[in-house]
């Protein structure tokens, strides 16, 4: 992978880490604002339980592709990045910039798939 390359996945990889950290941040700011527990209204309170479980759920998703994110920026500065974790081989850059905290190439993470049906 050349340097013009390895710039624009850093920046790529920086800016969605930077959105992610920030959402999270606003994430939990609100459930920490919006305590319906004293409620009286049941429903009320029950709408709050089912959106805050959601927000939660929501919220574990984007920390594991906030770890995925800094794994990959890892990767790029010991010059690991872009490398298949099964095969070894280059993974493809349109795949890369698809997906760029992939550590499969297609053809591995195909048969991954293949095999966990």
């Amino acid at each position: 992978m050349n340097d013009k390359n390895i710039y624009f996945f850093k920046q790529l990889l920086t800016e969605e880490l930077e959105t992610l950290l920030g959402k999270a941040g606003i994430v939990v700011h609100g459930l920490i604002e919006n305590n319906y527990e004293t409620s009286p209204d049941l429903l009320d309170r029950a709408s709050f339980e089912s959106e805050q479980g959601t927000m939660l759920r929501i919220r574990d998703r984007e920390s594991k592709l906030i770890r995925k994110i800094q794994k990959s920026l890892e990767n790029l500065e010991n010059g690991s990045f872009g490398i298949c974790e099964m095969c070894e081989k280059e993974i493809a850059i349109e795949r890369l910039k698809a997906r760029p905290m992939t550590t499969h190439c297609i053809q591995c993470k195909t048969k991954m798939e293949a095999l966990e049906r």
